[in-house]
């Protein structure tokens, strides 16, 4: 049957001559050649068709029949087909199928939840009965299982050491477990701090520290200390009980070994029964060799360390990671006390007794090395090293010691200081040509070093440059560090009396006596004596500080200060004066018994003192008031005071306030 499907050529029933030419048409003849040729072939065809239908007979008679066959089948699905069509065109079927399915994943759903949440109902039935057998082995003494449980449980109930507010967003069972693992917790936690009261404590009547390793805490019996802190380790309350212990050893046993200097020894004993330790203590008692208040630092050191060996030994079992716990919690309070009542209080009181200190710098280093040797201290962490810091830096606390030593010293100078004029310069002789004064030699009266005159200053002044002096003579022979701290003691020294005098004394200024005398030639005091200062010391001061050193940066404020005090006492003595002229009447006629009583009326009311007058025209009035005052109060205070001031006119004091 493939010549069937064969595709025929025309030009393949020609001839190869009548193909000569593929371009030119056919001609008849050829035509009619190629339609015999055309028919011949085509009953060729018919001829090999009937032989193979005629061949294969039986095979299309089987085909014909199935396919009438599927054509009945085909006819009667189409007719069940429709039945079925009407049918669900006469009952939705479907929704009934779909309310059926949704019913069903409901249903499934809610097997599904009951399952879950039953299988919750076991775990906290669970977790409930767990937390119960904690408690029943916490009764019965298994501490240790105890521990483990309460450990474990808060895992399972989802228990955070930093709990956040998660109200609305967990279920309510497990703020419930919760809350049960929190009163289990504080349970246990009871239990223990019972247990360690009971284990250390201290017999005030024997003096000496108690330690049980065999506990018995209501009805619980037979308890093993080292027990006890294991399961506190476990639970995460190690600390939590080691520091009650600390407490105690901080209390009763380091702070009096520290407070009392080297007065107490200790002796160690002990209790055994059937071979084990039972017992152990630390006594206490008052050292053969030593009296009370004896400080002895390398015998007090040697008793800290000999106390912190006890705590390894038989309160921590020698065990690492409880001597360092117990060396965290005491350790800090132990250096502190120490830096207090014994490091600070040898810290040298002079520059040249910093040599000497060399030999507490070892002792404090080698109380660390031993204590690290222990494990009480951390050999890795600087911080630990406290009193090394402390000691090395010895030079820092010196000089800060030296330099609110001096800074005391000139507050409770300045403050202390009445201003009031020595006796031994008041006025022997007086006449209106001059005024004489006794000149005996004292502190009070010092030479200005830039001026040719001698000041008369208060016992504030001149004990506060002496203090000053002393200071930088210390700064010259001491180290960087102290030498620094020192030049800035001297410097804050005088700036103390620019802070306190005037505010304290501003009552005082507000008329005319001698405070504001004092005060001005203070300031002008100081201000001289600044300027010499850095010519005087700086070549003798250490070498790192020379350039920072100055204090010549301080002269001209307490110059100004000083000028200042002169001119409001200035201002003072003319509005006196005014009132004294117009209340005298000018001091005319004095000769005149009514107008001497009217002059002596006037300057018995105003008793005006002056320095003198800033203006020529005033000279005169000066001039007659001071004879008018000299004639009737020839021993007066406030007439020595003005005549002085007013010889005193020409030199430093009142230099260009005269025209």
């Amino acid at each position: 049957m493939d010549v069937l499907f064969d595709t025929i050529n025309v030009r393949d029933l020609l001839s190869a001559g009548d193909l000569s030419d593929p371009t030119s048409p056919l001609s008849a003849p050829d035509l009619r050649l190629l339609i015999q040729r055309l028919d011949s072939h085509s009953r060729g065809i018919k001829s090999q068709v009937q032989s193979y239908l005629l061949s294969h007979h039986s095979d299309f008679s089987s085909l014909f029949s199935l396919c009438s066959d599927v054509v009945s089948r085909t006819d009667d699905i189409a007719s069940e087909l429709g039945g079925v069509l009407q049918l669900i065109s006469d009952r939705p079927i479907d929704v009934q199928i779909g309310e059926a399915v949704s019913e069903i994943e409901v249903k499934t759903r809610e097997a599904k939840l009951k399952k879950e949440l039953l299988e919750l109902v076991r775990v906290i039935s669970r977790l409930s009965e767990r937390f119960g057998g904690a408690r029943e082995a916490l009764r019965s003494g298994r501490l240790r299982f105890a521990a483990e449980e309460i450990r474990n449980l808060k895992l399972a109930a989802r228990v955070c050491d930093t709990e956040e507010n998660v109200a609305g967003r967990e279920p309510v069972v497990y703020g419930l477990l919760k809350a049960q693992w929190h009163e289990c917790f504080e349970e246990i936690q009871e239990v223990f701090s019972r247990f360690v009261d009971n284990a250390v404590l201290f017999e005030q009547q024997s003096n000496r520290i108690r330690v049980k390793y065999q506990l018995s805490v209501d009805g619980i019996a037979g308890v093993d200390f080292q027990e006890v802190l294991e399961s506190m380790e476990v639970v995460g309350l190690l600390d939590y009980g080691l520091a009650r212990v600390a407490d105690l050893m901080i209390k009763y046993v380091m702070t009096p070994v520290i407070n009392s200097g080297s007065a107490i020894a200790f002796v160690e004993e002990s209790k055994q029964e059937s071979g084990k330790l039972t017992e152990a203590f630390l006594r206490m008692m008052q050292s053969p060799d030593q009296k009370i208040g004896t400080v002895d630092s390398e015998m007090i050191f040697s008793k800290i360390i000999e106390v912190a060996k006890f705590i390894c030994e038989r309160i921590c079992f020698k065990s690492d990671s409880w001597i360092r716990s117990f060396g965290r919690l005491t350790w800090p309070r132990i250096s502190e006390l120490i830096i207090i009542n014994i490091l600070s209080k040898v810290v040298p009181e002079d520059a040249s007794e910093l040599a000497d200190f060399q030999k507490i710098i070892e002792l404090a280093t080698g109380l660390e090395t031993a204590l690290k040797d222990l494990r009480f201290i951390s050999s890795s962490d600087k911080k630990d090293e406290r009193l090394s810091n402390f000691t090395e830096n010895i030079e820092v606390h010196f000089a800060s010691r030296k330099k609110k030593e001096i800074l005391g010293k000139s507050r409770k100078l300045l403050l202390s200081c009445d201003f009031a004029v020595p006796q031994e310069y008041t006025r022997k002789h007086h006449s209106p040509k001059g005024a004489e004064i006794s000149v005996d030699p004292s502190d009070h009266a010092v030479d200005l070093l830039f001026l040719s005159e001698k000041c008369l200053v208060s016992e504030a002044a001149s004990g506060l440059m002496k203090m000053v002096h002393d200071t930088l003579k210390d700064v010259c022979s001491s180290s960087t560090r102290v030498a620094l701290e020192l030049y800035h003691a001297a410097r804050d020294a005088i700036l103390l009396y620019e802070a306190i005098i005037p505010v304290r004394q501003e009552r005082q200024l507000d008329s005319i006596n001698q405070v504001a005398v004092l005060m001005h030639n203070d300031f002008l005091y100081l201000a001289q004596e600044i300027l010499g200062l850095a010519f005087q010391y700086r070549p003798d001061f250490p070498n790192c500080i020379k350039e920072h050193a100055v204090f010549v940066d301080l002269a001209p404020r307490l110059h100004l200060k000083a000028e200042e005090m002169l001119q409001r006492q200035i201002q003072l003595v003319i509005f006196n004066l005014k009132g004294a002229l117009d209340s005298a009447d000018g001091f005319q006629n004095t000769h005149q018994m009514q107008q001497f009583e009217s002059a002596k009326l006037s300057i018995d009311q105003k008793k005006c003192t002056s320095y003198g007058s800033p203006s020529c025209c005033l000279q005169s009035i000066i001039r007659a008031c001071v004879s008018s005052w000299n004639q009737f109060f020839p021993e007066s205070l406030e007439t020595y005071s003005f005549w002085m001031i007013w010889q005193r006119r020409k030199h430093y004091s009142f230099r260009g306030l005269y025209t």
